[in-house]
């Protein structure tokens, strides 16, 4: 009777449990069914939710597999880089690298509850109206960001279950990715629990009910053709704090891709999580901004190795990889970020500009909702911003798209680059769940230190 009603409201999922099930299982259920209920009336006052927002997508990345790539670009008047060459990271102290840690899960904590306003920001289609409304508030400066009006969306709800899953981990089975991956898996289902006004998306809610962290391969899914949402890039950057030295590429591709397919299980959603990531290993080393898309590229091909050594659902992932890879390689040639140049920025590039190009280098519309333009779009405007946090905001958290997953992503290479020093202690200080974003933060320090206390070439 139960799974019979669980089916009649997800159609297309496939559940895998046995009767009698659970009590953690039924209440997530219980939770999925009341976030739908609150989805169908709009609680959210002025925007719709995801779940709403998504249902008016007929075509997720990936969908269809023969898909052709956009028409190719012409190869901009690109310069050489001329930009500053000085590491902001160099020379940090332990102490300094312990605190860069803790706010970049809590400023990217705080960046995701400003994107996404309770729904209001992250479901506005319309960027200008956005940042009208920051205007009126008195600016990035003045937003006081605690509980009620300013909540943590679901991103920082699974970036916290990822991280959460790590620092559990590595305080016991710290040499079995086995155990890792099972551990992310139960932290992924304990954190449905956590999503009532939280606008979690309809894929992640689809696919965590498919988990099992009873099973040992129970945080395998099936190929999802639909799976290429930006669930898996939004929760991934704290892998890259995890794993900080170049040496570890390979540990952070297995991680970053099997969380990614626990929920996303596409190439378009997990090589999102594994961008994410793999540009968070990029700040804490140093590197210039301008050559991460060109490490991106390069990267693809050690995952696709990957991939294939694993043996899981090759064929498909093979049909569908092009996307992610040449929607990257488009977008690079554009910016004239293939490496070695001068990004490229249009003039004007202001609200409208950007809400533009955002909708185009999307899927279907919505700038930042899929796996390959959720880091992407965070990427266009880390570079743009630099060091400056209103700035960031203006480009990474207030747009017409999913402003909450770019949000996040964006803040936490800031935060490793720049650090807090120039961020309004209001947008953080009271921030929900503090506490707990720092502690996860200070937790995997302690276990890379040793990493920070090596000299370094």
């Amino acid at each position: 009777m139960f799974s019979k009603l669980i089916g009649n409201i997800f159609p297309t999922t496939k559940f895998y449990f046995k009767w009698p099930i659970s009590f953690s299982t039924f209440m997530i259920f219980v939770i999925m069914i009341l976030i739908i209920m609150f989805d169908s009336l709009k609680i959210v006052e002025g925007c719709s939710s995801r779940k709403v927002l998504e249902d008016t997508i007929t075509e997720r990345p990936g969908s269809k597999p023969t898909e052709q790539p956009k028409p190719a670009v012409e190869q901009p008047q690109c310069k050489p880089y001329t930009g500053d060459s000085i590491n902001p990271v160099a020379g940090l102290t332990t102490n300094e690298w312990r605190t860069r840690y803790k706010m970049a899960m809590l400023l990217g904590g705080s960046a995701d509850a400003i994107g996404y306003y309770r729904g209001r920001w992250e479901f506005q289609l319309k960027g200008q109206i956005i940042h009208d409304e920051v205007k009126a508030k008195g600016g990035i400066k003045s937003l006081n960001v605690s509980k009620p009006n300013w909540t943590l969306s679901d991103d920082t709800i699974m970036h916290l279950a990822t991280g959460e899953a790590i620092t559990e981990y590595i305080k016991t089975s710290a040499n079995d990715l086995e155990k890792l991956y099972i551990t992310i898996a139960k932290h992924y289902i304990k954190c449905m629990l956590d999503m009532v006004d939280r606008a979690p998306g309809t894929t992640t809610m689809k696919t965590v009910a498919m988990l099992d962290a009873n099973d040992p391969k129970g945080y395998i899914i099936p190929f999802d053709d639909r799976g290429g949402g930006c669930g898996g890039a939004m929760r991934s950057m704290c892998i890259g704090l995890l794993y900080p030295d170049p040496k570890q590429l390979d540990l952070l591709i297995a991680v970053s891709i099997e969380s990614g397919r626990m929920t996303h299980n596409h190439p378009t959603g997990f090589l999102g999580s594994l961008t994410s990531a793999l540009f968070t290993h990029y700040a804490i080393q140093g590197k210039p901004v301008h050559m991460w898309g060109a490490g991106l590229m390069e990267t693809l091909d050690k995952a696709w190795q990957y991939v294939n050594k694993v043996g899981r659902d090759v064929e498909k992932n093979k049909g569908a990889w092009s996307y992610f890879r040449d929607s990257w390689s488009r977008y690079l040639k554009i910016r004239c970020l293939e490496g070695g140049t001068q990004p490229l920025f249009p003039s004007p590039y202001g609200v409208r500009e950007r809400d533009k190009f955002y909708k185009e280098i999307s899927f279907d519309g919505w700038g930042g909702a899929s796996g390959h333009d959720a880091p992407m779009i965070a990427y266009d405007a880390f570079v743009g911003a630099g060091n400056s946090w209103e700035e960031l905001a203006n480009r990474a958290f207030f747009h017409g798209g999913d402003s909450d997953s770019t949000a996040i992503i964006a803040a936490t290479w800031f935060a490793i680059s720049y650090g807090h020093k120039d961020v309004p202690v209001n947008n953080y200080q009271y921030l929900e769940y503090r506490d707990r974003l720092e502690t996860v933060g200070e937790e995997i320090f302690n276990y890379v230190e040793k990493y920070f206390n090596e000299p370094k070439m």
